[in-house]
């Protein structure tokens, strides 16, 4: 069961994972499917098969259209593009186009359940700015365990800006993907996920002891002298990774979940939370083998530390060797996009949502083996109950306080900017629109409403640690 080592097992496996040294399995780079070139039409397969996160160890899995993840669907602003998706898992499923702008009938939440052996056949309107997005399960109390077992993917939102940007752009080569995840494993290689968790790890969510990328434990990703463009997105059920390289070169920030920022942001570290997405240029142009590490997540809860104070040590998850070629991008660019502008004067009303991660109903947790309270202003999500009424084409000011441990927030169908964090401004990196951001005690949001849901396919908001959304740390809201 995952949560048996939650604390102990995640730091020991870590260290063993950066003591070895055979960094030996290629990078996976999963297909790409350009619904353009397919006549704005794509096909996507739920289903169950066999897939080696740990070399020469197949167990059991989930994909799309694959053994395990899916493959990165490029879709083009200004295209309609149906998707075909066929369940042929034993269960129930649903897929969430996270970071996609579209009405909610067609978002993918709970309400959209794809029956074991149905189809869904959804169509798709492109219109928002270039992005890197992503696709995912969202069942009712099921979403935890189908991303655990595999069922993730990648969007690429393309609005014809990176040419004129200069950006690398040549998928597979200097634009890579780059899903990072943790997992436990049995000794035959198998995933260890229990399907009814303990409170500690409904508490924490889902943490595993190996760190995988694109599906593999310790990949290595062959990248030319040059800019490389890494699309990174979070798709841990719960942990946060604080992101370096081991030589501690700075790298630049030039996108987050929306879209552009205004100007590439250099840092050397940079934290991600479950479900963001960050897109970054490094420079390989020494030629030099380098070490993308991940920190201890030091995140507290009422149960107490996930990491203890003093665990400092980084870990090896992939390794990146540059090999000679000529002719791709060598320079950074000085300036990006411009993101839409947020007039905060402009929102028409203000809310304020409490994530609670130790009191649901007035009551907390006091007796051993007794479930944690998972609510969001005092109410655990009901399918049957909508709790917010928004307008088309208005903004509001969103306040979400974190209560027992730090909370990543995620709204569906609308995009915001962040106003302050802890009373603060947001670091640079973080100004841009986005549609997830780590909550540790408190933040300001200005959000924009312009899409479409009703009271039968309405939009949720939520923590995106998937454990806490399927307990109940979810709301639902309609605009019109």
């Amino acid at each position: 069961m995952v949560s048996g080592g939650l604390v102990g097992g995640l730091i020991g496996a870590r260290v063993a994972q950066s003591e070895s040294v055979r960094f030996n399995t290629r990078l996976p780079i999963p297909p790409l499917i350009d619904a353009a070139k397919q006549g704005g039409a794509v096909k996507l397969k739920v289903t169950s098969g066999r897939h080696a996160f740990l070399k020469g160890k197949p167990t059991r899995s989930y994909g799309y259209s694959g053994p395990v993840l899916g493959p990165v669907v490029r879709m083009r602003r200004g295209d309609e593009v149906e998707i075909t998706v066929e369940n042929t898992l034993d269960s129930d499923t649903t897929v969430h186009w996270h970071g996609l702008l579209v009405p909610g009938y067609v978002d993918g939440g709970p309400h959209q359940i794809i029956k074991s052996g149905g189809t869904w056949r959804p169509r798709l309107k492109i219109e928002q700015p270039a992005s890197t997005a992503w696709f995912h399960p969202h069942l009712h109390h099921d979403s935890a365990r189908q991303v655990y077992m595999g069922l993730t993917g990648l969007i690429i939102v393309d609005d014809g800006s990176d040419a004129g940007l200069g950006l690398p752009r040549t998928y597979g080569i200097d634009d890579l993907p780059i899903i990072i995840q943790d997992r436990s494993f049995d000794t035959d290689g198998s995933l260890l996920y229990d399907p009814d968790p303990d409170p500690q790890t409904i508490q924490y969510g889902s943490r595993g002891d190996t760190i995988i990328v694109n599906g593999v434990v310790r990949p290595v990703a062959q990248v030319p002298c040059s800019l490389v463009r890494l699309r990174i997105v979070n798709a841990a059920n719960a942990q946060n990774f604080d992101l370096r390289f081991s030589d501690r070169r700075e790298f630049r920030v030039i996108a987050s979940d929306a879209g552009f920022l205004s100007a590439p942001v250099s840092v050397n570290q940079l934290r991600i939370s479950p479900a963001e997405r960050f897109e970054i240029l490094v420079d390989f142009g020494n030629r030099k083998p380098v070490m993308l590490e991940t920190g201890p997540d030091t995140v507290m809860g009422i149960f107490g530390a996930v990491s203890p104070d003093d665990a400092t040590e980084f870990v090896s998850i992939m390794r990146f060797e540059p090999t000679a070629t000529a002719g791709l991008v060598k320079h950074f660019p000085g300036r990006l996009v411009e993101p839409a502008a947020a007039d905060a004067d402009r929102a028409v009303h203000r809310r304020q949502f409490v994530l609670d991660s130790g009191i649901c109903g007035g009551k907390r947790p006091t007796e051993a083996g007794m479930l944690p309270g998972l609510c969001i202003n005092g109410k655990t999500h009901d399918l049957a109950r909508i709790d917010v009424e928004t307008r088309l084409g208005t903004l509001e000011v969103w306040e979400i306080v974190s209560i027992g441990m730090a909370h990543p927030f995620h709204v569906h169908g609308a995009s915001f900017r962040i106003l302050s964090l802890d009373g603060a401004p947001p670091p640079a990196h973080l100004a841009g629109w986005k549609d997830v951001v780590l909550v540790e005690d408190k933040a300001e949001l200005l959000v924009a409403f312009n899409h479409p849901a009703t009271k039968e396919h309405p939009f949720m908001y939520h923590c995106h640690i998937l454990e806490h959304a399927d307990a109940g740390m979810m709301g639902q809201y309609v605009c019109a």
